[in-house]
């Protein structure tokens, strides 16, 4: 009776152990076949023809002197980072292109040269140039933007830039 007790309890941990182990095996192959979906659901082409598309709206904005709707592009929690400035945050990112246009920028045009990342966060670099009165470039530069989805839509979360003019002397 012993043995027989013995073989039935061994029987046991191992069926468990088993039943575990498959368990486990699923979790793992289910999470697999979900990233796999997403990275295969996901078009970085699509992406960045959307961004390219953001980026020509942006454009008309910026020509119309439009700075609610430049800040519209932003997530609600993005930051738009200048030269010589602090980072504008959240609401007062609408307040930093009014000052831009204040200035005399009469055109924008940007370039888009590079996009990558995922369905979460995309990257995008490429130049910018500022035009104002007279056709005159006020500043050209180059940048990068991180992307987030927001509300089933890409937003620009952080945007930074730097001038590629020399600086003015004193």
């Amino acid at each position: 009776m012993k043995n027989y007790c013995f073989l039935l309890l061994a029987a046991g941990n191992l069926f468990i152990t088993a039943c575990e182990n498959a368990a486990t095996e699923n979790a793992a192959n289910n999470a697999n076949n979900a990233n796999r979906h997403t990275a295969a659901a996901f078009d970085l082409s699509k992406a960045r023809a959307a961004i390219e598309s953001d980026n020509a709206k942006f454009m008309e904005e910026a020509k119309r002197g439009d700075s609610n709707a430049l800040a519209a592009h932003y997530t609600t929690d993005g930051w738009l980072m200048f030269n010589n400035a602090e980072p504008f945050k959240g609401k007062d990112i609408v307040s930093a292109w009014g000052g831009v246009i204040r200035m005399g920028m009469k055109d924008l045009k940007i370039t888009t040269q590079d996009v990558i990342g995922s369905a979460e966060v995309l990257a995008e670099t490429g130049t910018y140039e500022m035009i104002g009165a007279n056709n005159k470039t006020l500043d050209k530069g180059k940048y990068v933007v991180v992307w987030k989805p927001e509300n089933g839509t890409w937003k620009i979360y952080r945007d930074i830039g730097n001038s590629s003019m020399p600086m003015k002397k004193p």
